[in-house]
């Protein structure tokens, strides 16, 4: 365009100089982008990205707009100025940030317009290690009172979950699906004003009065939970997929995708699960309890679901153990830690994928006032069994463990026995016995009450507790876990995968014996225990020899 078109383009734009405009003369660029502070391009930069972003017009007057042209260019260029911006602003975005150059045909002056994009969220941009901001018609190091607006800020996210997917309707949806969560959210919403209404709604009206669709638009949140399985490429490049593996045999795992609705059934039911007995000493008849709570098990997968990042491109792991599962999302914990949620008395104020989980509310798989964690505590105390655990959980990654099996026997039949504890008590006592730090106050309150001894960080159920309530097993991980229960675990492995080698019953076994012994004494006590589990109690045999040699349950057993 010839300069007078340009004058024109410029006006248009950039009418007045502001808080989102600044024209500069410049025909130097040698040492006008970093310069004199304050007063040089970067400075400018600056101070445009800590108001709501703009533009900085370099080649015109600063008084009239008056188009004079930048002379020297130095080693600048528009590709490799908006780099040397990036280098010299702190917290700049690179989201939006563009130098556009314009060369006049008839006159032949070079003006460019640098687009700068608002500062992020409480982050303030700075130039010579200082943020400035436009004041009047001057540049200025920002005010106290402008700082602290910004770092005020709320942090705006995207909600993954919400986004409509162009392309997907109704007929990627599987049919299957949809008849359950039609089921599901009458059942969730029976004393709603539009409950008689339910079963006269079209399809695309219940999506619609479901939240998962928005005006006739299919959701992600639509294509997780009720897409058929050929939909997934809509979700691409986000692998919407839970992959379930057996650690114990090499080859045993398979992928589940959506519809999730149904999928996470097929995912429990991958799932050994077979009865544990516990012996108190103060009933005449044992107690049974299955290996895992079928309810624990898809509370954890429905909330691995819900609370995914699915921008991190990563699947939802279950590994299946010998004693325990482990699921896996990704992301870290969006609100506070799991601990938070142990006892039931946190509620969350947000969520990661608020859209999904309000779906998932309605359609009665997740609970969203922060009673999830909470009720798979309270069902692995009633079962006697370790709580859930997330300590190992890191910054980018929830990992959660459920134990199917006895850590501490001493722990299990004190809860057995005393189930008058508190939840806080246990939660406490269920640190102790996986070895995990506990705070001052929290043994204060333990010891007082005489439920451990020792001292920190190495506690353990009291002694005391064992000869008030009878039992004679010891009470101390150090001394190992009963006979009894050693064999009762031998038996539970066997009868859950058929057969082992006498490799991995010393592998599985060690971990149970007093830690005061050598290895090889552990050896001898496992050939022991073995030996006589085979020729006394006839409980177990052993077919083959040397390395093939197999230990399987007896077949009068």
């Amino acid at each position: 365009m010839n300069e007078q078109k340009l004058q024109h383009y410029l006006q248009e734009r950039f009418p007045k100089e502001n808080s989102a405009c600044e024209w500069k003369e410049f025909k130097n660029l040698r040492h006008a982008v970093t310069g004199d502070k304050g007063n040089d391009i970067i400075s400018h930069v600056s101070a445009i990205a800590n108001m709501e972003g703009g533009g900085l017009v370099i080649g015109v007057a600063d008084s009239n707009l008056e188009i004079v042209g930048i002379h020297e260019f130095h080693d600048y260029t528009p590709e490799n100025l908006r780099q040397r911006l990036l280098g010299r602003c702190s917290n700049l975005s690179s989201e939006g940030l563009l130098v556009e150059p314009f060369r006049t045909d008839d006159t032949e002056k070079t003006v460019w317009i640098v687009h700068i994009p608002k500062h992020l969220p409480r982050l303030p941009v700075y130039a010579h290690d200082k943020a400035w901001q436009r004041l009047d018609d001057v540049l200025v190091e920002m005010r106290h009172e402008r700082l602290q607006s910004i770092l005020a800020e709320p942090i705006e996210s995207i909600d993954w979950s919400a986004q409509t997917v162009p392309g997907a309707t109704i007929d990627d949806l599987d049919p299957d699906a949809l008849i359950v969560a039609r089921k599901k959210f009458k059942e969730r919403n029976n004393n709603k004003p539009f409950y008689d209404e339910i079963d006269d709604w079209d399809t695309q009206l219940f999506l619609d009065r479901s939240r998962m669709s928005v005006n006739g638009l299919m959701t992600r949140t639509a294509l997780l939970l009720l897409g058929q399985p050929a939909a997934s490429y809509f979700l691409s490049p986000h692998p919407a997929q839970i992959t379930w593996k057996l650690a114990t045999e090499e080859h045993a795992y398979e992928h589940f995708g959506p519809p999730f609705l149904l999928t996470t059934t097929q995912v429990l039911h991958h799932i050994r699960n077979i009865k544990h007995k516990l012996f108190p000493n103060n009933q005449l008849l044992a107690t049974e309890v299955v290996k895992y709570d079928t309810r624990v098990i898809l509370e954890a997968l429905h909330n691995c679901i819900a609370h995914q990042d699915y921008t991190r491109q990563e699947r939802v792991l279950v590994t299946e153990k010998t004693d325990r599962l482990i699921f896996e999302n990704a992301g870290p914990f969006f609100e506070g830690t799991a601990e938070d949620y142990l006892s039931g008395r946190k509620t969350p104020s947000r969520y990661r994928n608020s859209w999904l989980s309000q779906v998932m509310s309605q359609l009665g798989m997740i609970d969203i006032i922060g009673y999830g964690i909470y009720s798979m505590t309270l069902s692995q105390r009633k079962r006697f069994f370790p709580l859930p655990d997330y300590s190992k959980s890191t910054s980018d990654k929830v990992i959660l463990e459920i134990f199917g099996h006895v850590i501490d026997e001493s722990y299990s039949l004190l809860l057995l026995e005393r189930q008058d504890l508190s939840i806080d008590t246990v939660i406490l006592l269920d640190r102790v016995q996986k070895n995990l730090p506990i705070t001052d106050e929290g043994a204060a309150y333990l010891r007082q009450h005489k439920l451990i001894e020792g001292r920190r960080p190495n506690y353990h159920v009291s002694a005391q507790i064992a000869a008030s309530t009878g039992m004679q097993t010891s009470y101390i991980r150090s001394r190992g876990l009963t006979k009894t229960a050693q064999k009762q675990f031998v038996l539970d492995h066997l009868t859950e995968f058929g057969s082992a080698s006498r490799a991995k019953l010393d592998n599985l076994l060690v971990d149970m014996l007093p830690a005061g012994l050598t290895t090889q004494q552990k050896r001898n006590k496992v050939i022991n225990l073995l030996m006589e589990m085979r020729i006394k109690d006839q409980s177990i045999i052993c077919e083959g020899r040397g390395l093939a040699a197999r230990w399987q349950i007896a077949r009068n057993n």
